[in-house]
């Protein structure tokens, strides 16, 4: 059967050629006589592994050497209580912008461990934009400052970090990790589930400056402590080995095609075909604020539920799957990670021309 062009906003599409590679090792792994996922996470087969993986990263993504790197399990939704938990331990205080469902989500989360402000949300615009901050009603003893850098759900992102001063940001960039170059040096920590750029689902990486470790609530579970995981170099258990092999072999992957700066302008441009031709269409639109929309995930309806269905069906048995927008929005959903070529996009663009013309 021919492969698809899969749209899905996560667990998304891998590079082919690190499927392939993935698929010649299953078996014997650098000539080691067994699969990576047979392979005991304190052996030596397994050390260039993860180490490997963990210097790619700080490579591919210039992390500064004053950051740790952490390859953590539970997906990024345990980190909305790990952040408080190791970070909410100065003043109580931290401050949320509310951009989209998982903000809101930590924000709900983190408002059980301290005194939580909201300093602006998008909700009453239906989560189309990025509120408008002002610097007057950010709290100037925070903890910290925390955002959600690109909202999957809603298609929008962060264009221009915020300004906090000497309160550290921390930012979930679960849907726009690798997809560009990040001055990593602005943010107290990042944090992203894998399973939209990095690798398959089963992995969180979580970079974190090294002054802001070792600070947790005394209560902190272990397994929640992120300088108990940054001391035992991720492997305080056994961590989620295949997903960081195939980090792994993603990050071989975007080093070979010219980095960070390379993949920037191919994403731009897939997002360029996309919204050009939603911007030019009498049927299909993007309900988002234009100045704030995502490069990563791009949303769309028609004048219809029905309509909506049709095309998603429609597109489905063309061979372009998981445009149904989530559940709490409708409509469509196109996420167009550093995975899809840009001849998907074409073709995507291609057969919504037709449609609009046969409906």
């Amino acid at each position: 059967m021919a492969r698809v062009y899969n749209f899905s906003a996560g667990p998304s599409m891998l590079p082919e050629s690190v499927l392939n590679r993935a698929a010649e090792e299953m078996l014997d792994c650098n000539g080691t006589g067994q699969s990576v996922l047979e392979m005991s996470h304190r052996s030596k087969a397994y050390e260039p592994i993860i180490y490997g993986a963990l210097d790619l990263f700080r490579e591919v993504l210039s992390v500064p050497d004053n950051y740790k790197i952490i390859f953590c399990q539970g997906g990024a939704s345990t980190q909305f209580a790990a952040i408080p938990l190791n970070f909410l331990n100065g003043s109580g205080k931290a401050d949320y912008v509310l951009s989209g469902q998982f903000s809101t989500k930590a924000y709900k989360e983190a408002t059980k461990y301290g005194d939580i402000k909201v300093v602006a949300s998008s909700k009453e615009q239906n989560f189309s934009c990025i509120p408008e901050l002002d610097k007057a009603n950010f709290t100037p003893d925070a903890d910290y400052f925390y955002i959600c850098q690109n909202n999957t759900i809603y298609g929008t992102r962060f264009t221009e970090l915020p300004d906090t001063g000497n309160v550290p940001l921390i930012a979930d960039v679960s849907s726009c990790f690798l997809s560009e170059p990040m001055d990593v040096s602005k943010y107290g920590v990042i944090y992203g589930g894998a399973q939209k750029n990095v690798a398959p689902a089963g992995l969180t990486v979580v970079i974190v400056r090294e002054d802001l470790l070792g600070k947790a609530r005394d209560y902190t579970p272990t397994m929640l402590d992120y300088k108990v995981l940054a001391d035992n170099d991720s492997m305080y258990n056994t961590p989620p080995c295949y997903s960081i092999y195939m980090c792994k072999l993603v990050l071989e992957w975007i080093k070979s095609i010219g980095g960070l700066e390379a993949l920037k302008i191919r994403n731009e441009k897939k997002a360029g075909i996309l919204y050009d031709f939603l911007d030019s269409s009498k049927m299909f639109h993007n309900p988002v604020n234009p100045k704030d929309r995502s490069m990563m995930n791009v949303t769309f309806v028609t004048e219809s539920d029905e309509l909506n269905a049709k095309f998603v069906k429609e597109a489905a048995e063309a061979g372009f799957v998981n445009l149904k927008g989530h559940r709490s929005v409708g409509g469509m959903r196109a996420s167009i990670y550093n995975a899809m070529p840009i001849e998907g996009v074409e073709k995507l663009v291609a057969f919504m021309s037709d449609f609009e013309k046969n409906n």
